[in-house]
């Protein structure tokens, strides 16, 4: 914790605000039923919340300064050259209508419409540890034309609308630029079907792979007759010799096994030299049971694109990694209190955000350095001709 705020400190341009910052990371920290303005402040043996509330709300401090220390903190210390990077968004559930970008709209984690914020996160895994290295709240369009609301939840004039996929690419290009060892994005289907999202990883020159619904338009190669194909029609016709059973991470209860599929597709005008372009498909394993009973297993698709020498396995791997992201989602709302922030503002959301995160990325980097011996002893407790070419 002491190499840690040292390397944020610059940021805090009083001590005040910048021994608040450490007692509000303590207590997010800290084995705490709930992790409000009012328990935050006990825990630092304050009498009223009103410290940590100023701290969020007023005190003059570089929010987005302690992003960019987290994020080289997190590369220093889990940083490896085949990283991933991986984009998503969570809900907030949230009651009223004050809170900056606040609105009835879908949240993947109530799995229905609510009235909810929406953050979309940038996280990084690699084979050392996984974390939130980033973050922007969504706000749609009916925040973004109304001023009084706007006003009221200080958000400033420069803020314009910008889809979820383009706040991802803001997010992305600042890990890139700031030289985060990753090779590769992977991301949901909310972000892997914008075409725009995908060309601009291509022109970063940065692999992917990105889930994609099953109608998803896949290029034909080039002189085929059939045209443009789709992923479910295309993934109708791979052989059965074409499928390999392979474990893409490991999960709660070991390998998480499926087997997959991966054909070669045509590149685009974007595609760096020499790059290749994949259709990757994942078919659920049924077990006897199921197929007795006439069960079709589950599938889903992948659109990828990566430099010479991408391997099958490493489609695979990257694939696999996307449910990093979850994990972080869950540790965080559980473990640091991502999701339990009372404010209101714009920049107040965004301050609460940074601190959980550097909570997060501490906890992430301290289980990375920790001798595995201790780590171990504390966890006892139709017919159509496809347009793609099948890897056999």
């Amino acid at each position: 914790m002491d190499e840690l705020f040292g390397l944020v400190a610059g940021r805090f341009f009083r001590p005040e605000p910048r021994r608040r910052a450490r007692a509000y990371v303590r207590g997010l920290l800290a084995p705490l039923a709930g992790k409000n303005g009012w328990t935050l402040a006990e825990v630092a043996g304050d009498a009223t919340p009103d410290g940590m509330q100023r701290l969020l709300n007023s005190a003059h401090w570089d929010a987005d300064g302690v992003r960019d220390d987290l994020r080289g903190y997190v590369a220093e210390h889990l940083g490896e050259p085949a990283g991933v990077l991986i984009v998503d968004e969570t809900g907030f559930l949230k009651k009223g209508v004050k809170s900056a970008g606040v609105q009835r709209q879908y949240s993947g984690t109530a799995g229905r419409v609510e009235n909810c914020q929406l953050g979309v996160f940038l996280a990084y895994a690699s084979g050392k540890g996984r974390t939130l290295i980033d973050r922007e709240l969504y706000l749609p369009k009916s925040w973004i034309t109304d001023s009084a609301r706007r006003q009221e939840a200080a958000v400033g004039d420069e803020v314009e609308f910008a889809t979820k996929a383009a706040l991802a690419q803001v997010m992305l290009g600042r890990a890139l630029d700031a030289g985060v060892p990753a090779s590769w994005v992977a991301a949901d289907e909310a972000y892997g079907q914008d075409h725009k999202f995908r060309t601009w990883c291509e022109r970063r020159r940065i692999g992917y792979v990105v889930a994609v619904p099953r109608n998803q338009t896949i290029p034909s190669d080039i002189g085929a007759p059939a045209g443009p194909d789709r992923a479910d029609r295309a993934t109708a016709q791979a052989p059965e010799q074409a499928w390999k059973r392979r474990s893409c991470a490991d999960g709660a209860k070991g390998p998480r096994m499926f087997d997959w599929a991966v054909a070669s597709i045509s590149t685009g005008e974007h595609t760096p030299p020499g790059w290749g372009r994949w259709l990757l498909a994942r078919r659920q394993i049924l077990a006897p049971t199921q197929i007795d009973s006439g069960q079709q297993p589950e599938l889903a698709y992948y659109l990828c694109a990566g430099p010479p020498g991408t391997t099958d396995d490493d489609l695979i791997r990257v694939a696999g990694s996307r449910w990093a992201i979850e994990e972080c989602f869950q540790t965080a709302k559980n473990e640091v209190g991502l999701d339990q922030y009372q404010v209101r503002r714009y920049d107040a959301w965004y301050r609460h955000i940074t601190l959980a995160l550097l909570a997060h990325a501490y906890l992430a980097v301290t289980a990375a350095i920790t001798p595995k011996d201790l780590v171990t002893a504390s966890s006892r407790s139709p017919s159509r001709k496809s347009a793609v070419s099948w890897h056999t």
